[in-house]
């Protein structure tokens, strides 16, 4: 009985295994921009998180953001599909993408990039901090050394 009870313990303490929520269920916070970003307007932005991996590599939020123009900073790799609304995202070398609902964008971490939004827009947000830099070297030449084994084998 002792020993169940330990279990019963340990498994109480355990991360749930999915993690679900309808996006109208989730509480919308104030997630203000930097100031000195906002280029144009008064966007108001909000962000709910959704959940984060065991190793806090990973996120999930839900966020949304009012009428304006600023610039953005991805400290994280993060790849976002736009469920309300639409966005002109200019990238730092000029190219310009309208993302409306039901696209999906990926941005790499350590980029700019300038968001202009007419009225609304909401996205879901899957973020993914970066290996440091020694570890992403090890894991390309990983993948390198796979990706010849593979060919050697199909070939």
């Amino acid at each position: 009985m002792a020993m169940r009870r330990r279990d019963q313990a340990v498994e109480a303490q355990a991360p749930d295994p999915v993690v679900a929520s309808h996006v109208d269920r989730l509480a919308l916070k104030s997630a203000p921009i930097n100031p000195e970003w906002v280029l144009a307007g008064n966007p108001v932005a909000r962000a709910a998180d959704h959940s984060q991996s065991s190793d806090e590599a990973g996120v999930t939020a839900l966020w949304d953001c009012t009428a304006g123009e600023f610039r953005w900073f991805f400290h994280w790799d993060e790849t976002v599909i736009i469920q309300e609304g639409e966005v002109q995202v200019t990238a730092e070398d000029g190219s310009v993408r309208v993302l409306r609902a039901g696209d999906i964008a990926y941005f790499r971490h350590g980029t700019w990039s300038t968001w202009k939004i007419d009225s609304y827009v909401r996205k879901i947000a899957f973020l993914r901090k970066p290996f440091p830099e020694p570890l992403a070297t090890l894991f390309k030449i990983r993948n390198a050394m796979r990706q010849k084994s593979f060919a050697a084998l199909s070939g």
